[in-house]
């Protein structure tokens, strides 16, 4: 793994020196472009708008409008020279408690490792201190030719970096448009929408979750390289309609349960006949023991 920045991460007077690597990496299916009918890829060049030539990547430069088609052109070791060793800096602004920090703020997620041996012990005093108070960093630093604002926090042994939006970034929700906020629920709708959360609460299992339309791409591609087909997907629900709430809630509630089964060899046989009960399963009350596991398992 290599590293995509390297700094001094600093806190008052003590500076860490730190490798930044990326957490997450990207599993999506990516093509290329080809014109219909052929086997022609389509590329993209970088042009000169006014003659139609190609220009080479290092006779580009940035530009700014700062006006009607008026541009204020610079050069990278101009922006560099206005913030010098700040593209080598993770300054530390202030500390804040974790649960304040609302996700709509996180962007792009990255492990902070001590870059040197030495700087071992000042990381982990920091990773600890950290986690024994459950705080996180915010901090600033220069990444990819803009200043960003991080949150660095405590992980598994670990100190995990978050890029994250600045406020102004971040739109109002007030601008959305249709926002039910005139609209009235009653006690019972409520109780059943709660009920179904409670019944569909478990424990945060990030690797029991798959991604899988990237699989039926995967399949799909497969299949017409074999020169098969793939089965369409079923089609999704339609939306549930007012008048329906109830009904759906209950009907949510009934299968969340159906799929959250027990351990049926720790039920006594009425617990398993109220089971087959609520599953409506046919002839349950001739059924012995052994014959109510069965059908359970098969309902």
């Amino acid at each position: 793994m290599r590293p995509v920045w390297q700094g001094a991460l600093s806190f008052g007077l003590v500076n860490v020196p730190v490798r930044m690597y990326k957490a997450v990496e990207d599993h999506a299916v990516h093509f290329t472009q080809f014109q219909r009918g052929t086997q022609d890829r389509i590329r993209y060049r970088r042009v000169n708008e006014r003659t139609g030539d190609e220009v080479s990547y290092d006779d580009i430069v940035r530009g700014r409008e700062v006006g009607d088609d008026e541009y204020v052109l610079v050069e990278q070791d101009e922006l560099d020279e206005i913030a010098p060793g700040r593209s080598r800096s993770l300054e530390v602004e202030s500390f804040v408690d974790l649960e304040e920090v609302d996700p709509l703020f996180f962007d792009r997620a990255y492990w902070l490792a001590p870059a040197k041996e030495e700087a071992q012990r000042p990381y982990v005093l920091l990773l600890d201190a950290l986690s024994s108070r459950d705080k996180a960093a915010v901090a600033k630093f220069v990444f990819h030719g803009r200043e960003h604002l991080a949150l660095a926090r405590a992980g598994d042994g670990v100190i995990v970096l978050n890029t994250l939006h600045y406020a102004a970034e971040v739109r109002n929700a007030d601008d959305v448009p249709q926002l039910p906020a005139k609209a009235k629920t009653n006690q019972k709708e409520l109780d059943l929408a709660v009920k179904l959360i409670d019944a569909m609460t478990e424990p945060w299992k990030p690797d029991e979750f798959r991604d899988t339309y990237r699989e039926r791409v995967e399949e799909l591609i497969e299949a017409k390289r074999a020169g098969n087909t793939v089965t369409p997907a079923a089609e999704p629900e339609q939306p549930t309609k007012v008048v329906d709430l109830m009904e759906a809630l209950a009907k949510s509630v009934r299968g969340s349960r159906k799929q959250r089964t027990p351990d049926l060899s720790e039920l006594s046989k009425t617990e398993l006949q109220k089971l087959a009960k609520e599953r409506d399963v046919k002839g349950r009350s001739k059924m012995s023991r052994a014959d109510l596991e069965a059908a359970l398992k098969a309902s």
